[in-house]
């Protein structure tokens, strides 16, 4: 067996009894609800200490007090992933907690719709703050707790949350699709750069997982950026089936859209030592679209 293998077969026969994030600190940002929400239970449930991070502190607090119920180690961190003091402020409060930092889920995000031809500057601009700018800024503020010299070095990844609007673009989306785009590239220089660090850097992407994103916009969810409401969802768009629905969905060959703790699930492998070797990758959960 080589010596990498047995690191991570060592790992795994010490830690998975108790998680496969066992002892290891993530920050999940945009996590009181969706999908960041069902990946900071999942990862506390495989052991992890979770920085939950939303616009909305209540609800990351929430979050919170779900993960103590069940016996795991959180702390809410409330904030504007664009503003220019989140990272010092987010990354500042795991260090004071936790001493130490594994992992970075860059899940905050939102949609800003509309067509090409009518589609403003500041839906533009203010996409590219949360999706791009963001992300970018996090990590390059937690460069010293990712590039560390040295053999015995824990497990430690990035993970950007793409789309496939970002890898196939899709109508009313421009300012959406760019950003996700961009945020390929990002992490895949992420995974050249800080790869000779132990680092690993991947993308996930997206398709069809029922959020507030996805549901119609009729329902009437928003979410107030710099002091402007702004509306979620899909105009028109009807309730799933209660059961896999090939008319429904003739694009997905499994019939049905995805949860959000599916796509949690696919961070949790990317995040754990299952995914090891695994970086500059764009993982697609799609349900084979």
């Amino acid at each position: 067996m080589s010596e990498r293998l047995a690191q991570v077969s060592s790992h795994l026969t010490n830690s998975y009894g108790r998680g496969l994030l066992n002892g290891e600190v993530a920050i999940i940002t945009g996590a009181a609800q969706g999908i960041g929400r069902s990946a900071a239970l999942l990862f506390a449930k495989e052991g992890a200490k979770v920085v939950v991070s939303d616009l909305d502190e209540k609800k990351a607090q929430a979050v919170v007090d779900e993960i103590a119920a069940a016996g795991g180690d959180a702390i809410a961190v409330g904030g504007d992933v664009g503003a220019d003091d989140f990272p010092e402020k987010i990354l500042g409060a795991t260090i004071k907690k936790y001493g130490k930092l594994n992992h970075i889920v860059n899940n905050a995000g939102f949609t800003y719709d509309r067509m090409l031809h009518t589609l403003p500057d500041d839906a533009w601009d203010v996409i590219m703050k949360v999706h791009v700018r963001a992300p970018f800024r996090l990590i390059r503020a937690a460069a010293p707790h990712f590039r560390i010299k040295g053999e015995n070095r824990e497990n430690r990844s990035i993970i950007n949350v793409s789309s496939t609007s970002g890898l196939h673009g899709n109508v009313g989306q421009a300012n959406y699709a760019a950003a996700k785009a961009a945020v390929v590239g990002l992490t895949k220089t992420i995974a050249k750069e800080w790869g000779p660090f132990g680092v690993r850097a991947n993308t996930i992407a997206f398709g069809y997982v029922l959020t507030r994103l996805t549901a119609a916009k009729e329902e009437g969810a928003t979410i107030e950026i710099d002091g402007k409401k702004v509306a979620l969802g899909i105009p028109g768009a009807k309730p799933p089936p209660a059961a896999a629905n090939a008319n429904a969905y003739p694009l997905i060959p499994l019939a049905r859209p995805g949860t959000a703790d599916e796509a949690a699930a696919a961070m949790l492998f990317l995040a754990s030592p299952l995914a090891s070797y695994v970086s500059a990758h764009t993982l697609e959960v799609t349900g084979g679209r």
